[in-house]
């Protein structure tokens, strides 16, 4: 690559994170110095804002880079997992956890899920327990970001820039972007970021077809090069695979501590629920043009160095350099969404429900705003070291982690409707099943008397969703046999009688 070429994209991709910076600046001067607003910009969040931060928030390393790798590899039916089945299964949920937390969370006052649970229950332990479990499994997630900002600059760079470069800059953009902005700073950019994200990605799908031939070239080399990416199913999408994939990433979604958070944000009823019904259309804007791209790599033959993203990789193949350096610097906006969002709750959740509560309870707000700041750059520096041995690949990582957060769903679900759940019922169910989920994951699979166990899948289902299905029976079962002390308040949640 020429050297003009590399600093003309090198200078495209620092152009877009200064811009993304003078916005975070602008928020900093208007956010104030109490929690609340730090964390939740007071509840304000409009329609746009709420709709748009939420998308950019979502779209991580794991959508960008991980899931057209994946059509790359195995074909294009990873459109049907994530922007139809996810994109539907995701706008339920946040119907039916998300508008029942949004009012709760009016009315209580509660910033964390974490709070919210402990004080419905009266549990610090569990308040403990939710929060440690979501900074466990943020760490890969926010480490994913890392891992896909460095791959991206070997790809767009052809390897002139090494991968720790990439990883890095995007780990000090981070926690100075979020240690000025605030959530107020997240919102604003993400609106900015889902737009230019949603636009790039279809300007290179025209570009791509045109440098290529046209549609029916592009498909006509699909056949002849991958035939079987042409028919539904088969190899890796099994129905079983796809379903499996679909519950557990749409159910982790809702308790990833950036998304869960959003819950509480919105300014009215109105807003929340115009938000996830636009969600689905949202979703299959972006995903099918981004996935394309890697399926229509395959067909044209692209080769993806061993370490690259093929998106820019393909695009280096047929769009000019600065393009592909304006769509990597989307992608990396894409990160960047993720990442700020990751690391401003997961402060929020170190804070709020450990530090406050375990170690200074009549800690101010002030001193509050300021530790969450510490707890980032910390936070961010820790996930930074761990991405530079890149522990598995894009796919492997996200995928880890939306699997640990679905185990907290049906706990948080049984808890926000049925009155009769106990504390020890919520333990059991947390608790339980993110055992049963962390042993799978990083035990290896034995066999006893001709039976696998801690094996992938079971009677070909994954096995998260067997920890699901354990963390419902646990937290029923726990709360049928056990009764509710006096310091639990199940009319906390009662919110069906309030105007809204």
């Amino acid at each position: 690559m020429a050297e003009s070429e590399l600093l003309v994209q090198l200078g495209v991709v620092g152009a877009y994170l200064l811009v993304a910076l003078a916005v975070g600046v602008f928020a900093y001067r208007l956010t104030g110095r109490d929690a609340e607003d730090y964390y939740l910009a007071s509840r304000s969040i409009g329609t746009v804002v709420l709709l748009f931060t939420t998308f950019a928030t979502l779209l991580s390393a794991f959508t960008f880079f991980g899931g057209p790798n994946l059509a790359y590899g195995a074909g294009p039916e990873w459109i049907l997992v994530m922007g139809l089945m996810d994109g539907i299964l995701f706008a339920i949920l946040w119907y039916v956890i998300g508008y029942r937390q949004w009012l709760i969370g009016k009315f209580q006052g509660y910033v964390t899920l974490g709070e919210m649970l402990g004080d419905r229950f009266g549990s610090t332990r569990l308040r403990a327990l939710v929060a440690g479990v979501s900074l466990f499994w943020l760490f890969p997630y926010v480490m994913l970001q890392q891992m896909g900002a460095g791959e991206a600059i070997v790809g767009l760079t052809n390897g002139a820039i090494p991968y720790w470069v990439g990883a890095a800059l995007i780990t000090l953009f981070m926690i100075v972007y979020v240690v000025l902005a605030g959530l107020r700073g997240v919102a604003w950019t993400d609106t900015i970021q889902g737009m230019f994200m949603l636009s790039v990605v279809w300007v290179a799908v025209v570009w791509v077809l045109t440098s290529a031939g046209g549609l029916d070239a592009v498909s006509t080399s699909l056949a002849d090069t991958k035939p079987e990416f042409l028919a539904l199913g088969g190899g890796l999408y099994s129905p079983q695979w796809m379903i499996s994939t679909a519950v557990t990433i749409a159910f982790g979604v809702t308790m990833f501590p950036q998304i869960n958070q959003r819950f509480f944000v919105a300014k009215d009823a109105r807003v929340l629920k115009r938000s996830f019904a636009l969600w689905p259309i949202l979703v299959v804007l972006l995903f099918v043009p981004a996935f394309l791209l890697g399926t229509w790599a395959a067909g044209l033959g692209v080769s993806v160095p061993e370490g690259s993203n093929v998106v820019p990789v393909l695009l280096n193949a047929y769009t000019p350099g600065w393009f592909a350096a304006l769509v990597v610097a989307g992608a990396m906006a894409a990160m960047m969404s993720s990442s700020d969002s990751m690391l401003l709750s997961g402060s929020s959740y170190l804070t709020r429900d450990l530090y406050r509560p375990f170690v200074n309870p009549g800690a101010s707000e002030e001193r509050e705003a300021w530790l969450a700041r510490l707890g980032v750059a910390a936070f961010a520096i820790g996930t930074f070291v761990v991405s530079l041995f890149r522990p598995g690949t894009l796919i492997t990582v996200g995928d880890t982690a939306f699997g640990g957060y679905a185990q907290l769903a049906l706990p948080v679900m049984v808890a926000l409707y049925w009155p009769r759940t106990t504390r020890q019922g919520m333990l059991a169910g947390v608790a339980g099943s993110q055992l049963f989920y962390v042993a799978h994951v990083f035990l290896p699979a034995t066999t006893v008397g001709g039976v696998t166990l801690l094996g992938a899948t079971y009677l070909t289902w994954d096995f998260a969703l067997y920890g699901m299905a354990l963390s419902l029976v646990l937290t029923v079962g726990g709360s049928l046999l056990t009764t509710a002390d006096t310091d639990e308040r199940s009319e906390a949640f009662a919110v069906a009688a309030r105007a809204d």
